[in-house]
């Protein structure tokens, strides 16, 4: 950054800093309000969750319109002053940083709207929107810090409010189970970030997010041998929040929280958090790349490689799985892991030709149409009398007329079908990885094809054919404030992409974007009056929205099309009448594989558990035989013992004190005259 901009930034962050921190404070404040104050009346309480949320979501706009092109840096205070280090709490303002804050706010507002009707019977519905707001408050501060003990601080805070909203049923066993498999799974790669926090602060000095940032232009060398180590363990962080290979397990599970938990933490805002904190971090995998001796065979290449290649492989696997799971919120959540998948693939490749961009772009868009349909999924679980296979369900399309157009849009989002938001971002990805990795880009449409086909199946299966049980039978529409918010998201879902959102992305990180999306600016460059006029303008805006990206890279653009028409036809063909699945018919052993989730779990609990609890047991020997046994009580028992000995010869019998002096200068004499 620029002295020029640096003064910007500072003098902007000293008017601008309350707002700031009232974005971070206000769910917080307005959660622990409606605790003590109004936790009894269900209204109130709905309201001041909803008000803080918000109110943060106002603030944010207007600090992005703030902000610009400098971020504005909220005054810190020094919390830890240690010798060699000086951690303070302090925020950052600045496009990615606000762009993140809008998509939280958004999608936590209508989530918490949603909710007033589906847990409105729930005897503990003030706990549940309390602790929404006390993970919307952890979220944003992720977000909005300024350096990464306060990303680690906030990103365990976000875990504890996750494990409560998993759990929340907690009287279930399931959902206690998934709640305690989600948190201890998470604490392992979070335990990998402390470390790579660790060395990256061992090797700068500092932790702050923009001081790092300046370093590592300045010295990209800076990190030595430890860089690929260091980029590796913060992004353990990434793997365990975002459900990256091998820490993704957890995730699936964690669907035993109500539906609305699933719309907010795992689709739009906490497993996306691993994401957005390597695009906030990128500079450490643009650097020079270095390993330590062990791992020399790897010569140059970088984490970002290994992390592409990781994030590539959760994709497909992923995407395999979700095409034989029959609990509808199990597909979405398959499918967010995918999807988590490609952004984190799209961010590990961008190391090689300097941007996470397109990553992050396919983060903001997911977000959307993803929540969009969580909350679709919980309209139809709520009106099938909380039924969630999908082969128990069927002609919901009529019943559901509302809930049925909004996923539809959000399925077409999610396959990347154009003009929908997805298809651009997705687009983005794959011309990420052809750039960059072939093999990785044949992955990509690969996943494509397969998100396409399990979304039409999911959709086929559901809402069209004949009801096949009496709770689709008696299905209806869902309440108003069930559905308004699923009319809101399908605005983005297929709009988003229309603002020149790619180029706002691209400059946060200073590049200019490859032109996706941005039919608004193509038809307001031109600042002609009159209906012709305006209407070549309308006319280019939509030509540069649906061949812009034919335009740009025409082998990308074409495969993400035939990718889904090519998952859609096979959808069709094999679902379009089928009132059983005939995919496990024609696969065979296969099939059971994949519904049997390739067995992670069973291998988890056959091998990792127990070469767990056999690492816990000899640990346990050992502190109790060789430490406390041997070292602790042995050095204070031979202490003991030697006292007691000598309390032995103190017996006051003079006799005895006369033969022990005679002995003892026997014994001098004869070593002396020996």
């Amino acid at each position: 950054m620029d002295p020029l901009a640096t003064q910007h930034a500072v003098e902007a962050g000293s008017k601008y800093q309350d707002l700031a921190w009232m974005v971070l404070a206000s769910p917080l404040i307005c959660g622990a309000g409606s605790w003590f104050l109004a936790r009894r009346i269900r209204g109130l309480t709905a309201g001041f969750n909803i008000a803080g949320v918000v109110i943060s979501f106002i603030l944010g706009l207007i600090l992005l319109g703030i902000s610009g092109d400098h971020p504005l840096a909220a005054t810190a205070f020094h919390w830890l002053p240690i010798p060699g280090a000086d951690f303070t709490l302090g925020l950052q303002v600045d496009r990615l940083s606000a762009l993140m804050t809008l998509v939280v706010t958004t999608v936590a507002t209508l989530v918490m709207i949603y909710s007033t009707a589906y847990m409105h019977d729930d005897a503990s519905f003030s706990r549940f929107f309390c602790t929404l707001s006390l993970f919307v408050f952890s979220m944003l501060g992720i977000v909005l810090a300024d350096n990464l003990v306060m990303i680690f601080i906030f990103w365990e805070l976000v875990g504890v409010s996750s494990y409560l909203l998993i759990g929340f049923w907690h009287e279930r066993p399931a959902a206690g189970d998934a709640a305690k498999k989600a948190f201890l799974t998470n604490r392992i790669g979070d335990f990998g970030f402390l470390l790579g926090i660790l060395i990256i602060w061992g090797a700068t000095g500092t932790v702050n997010i923009s001081e790092l940032s300046a370093k590592f232009g300045a010295n990209p060398g800076l990190l030595g041998s430890m860089a690929g180590v260091a980029g590796l363990l913060v992004f353990m962080g990434a793997m365990g929040k975002s459900a990256q290979f091998p820490l993704h397990v957890w995730l699936p599970d964690a669907m035993e929280g109500p539906t609305p938990v699933s719309a907010l933490i795992h689709a739009a805002t906490m497993v996306a958090a691993g994401v957005y904190m390597l695009c906030r971090v990128f500079f450490i995998y643009t650097a020079q790349p270095g390993w330590p001796v062990p791992l020399e065979f790897l010569g140059n290449l970088g984490a970002g490689s290994i992390i592409g290649c990781i994030g590539g492989f959760t994709a497909l696997l992923a995407a395999l799985i979700a095409v034989q799971q029959n609990d509808i919120k199990r597909i979405l959540a398959y499918s967010t892991l995918s999807q988590l998948g490609y952004m984190v693939m799209a961010v590990g490749l961008g190391a090689q030709i300097g941007t996470p961009a397109s990553g992050m772009y396919h983060l903001v868009t997911h977000a959307f149409f993803k929540a969009m349909l969580f909350l679709g999924a919980g309209s139809v679980i709520h009106a099938c009398h909380h039924e969630q296979d999908i082969w128990k369900m069927g002609g919901l399309r009529t019943k559901m007329p509302q809930t049925f157009w909004t996923f539809l849009i959000g399925t077409a989002a999610l396959a990347g079908l154009p003009p929908f938001s997805g298809f651009y971002s997705k687009d983005e990805v794959l011309v990420t990885a052809l750039q960059v990795n072939p093999i990785l880009f044949v992955v990509a449409v690969l996943v494509a094809i397969l998100t396409t086909f399990y979304m039409c199946r999911l959709v086929l299966v559901a809402f069209f054919g004949e009801a096949r049980s009496d709770s689709a039978s008696h299905a209806h529409e869902s309440p108003g404030s069930m559905t308004f918010p699923l009319l809101v998201l399908a605005v983005p879902s297929v709009a988003i992409a229309w603002i020149p959102l790619g180029e706002f992305i691209s400059g946060a990180f200073g590049g200019h974007g490859h032109g996706h999306g941005h039919a608004a600016v193509a038809a307001g460059e031109k600042h002609a009056v009159g209906l012709m006029p305006l209407i070549d303008n309308l006319s280019n805006g939509i030509n540069e929205a649906l061949f812009g990206p034919f335009n740009h890279n025409a082998l990308a653009a074409t495969m993400g099309l035939f990718a889904v028409l090519l998952g859609s036809s096979l959808a069709w063909t094999l679902y379009g009448k089928a009132t059983s699945d005939p995919l496990p018919g024609i696969l065979g052993g296969w099939a059971r594989l994949l519904k049997g989730r390739f067995y992670f779990d069973e291998i988890y609990s056959g091998v990792i558990i127990p070469l767990h609890d056999c690492a816990a047991a000899v640990t346990d020997w050992a502190d109790r035989w060789l430490v406390s046994g041997l070292g602790i009580r042995g050095l204070h028992g031979s202490v003991e013992l030697v006292g007691r000995a000598l309390r032995l010869v103190q017996s006051g019998n003079l006799q005895t004190y006369t033969f022990l002096f005679a002995a003892g200068l026997a014994v001098v004499a004869w070593f002396t005259l020996r």
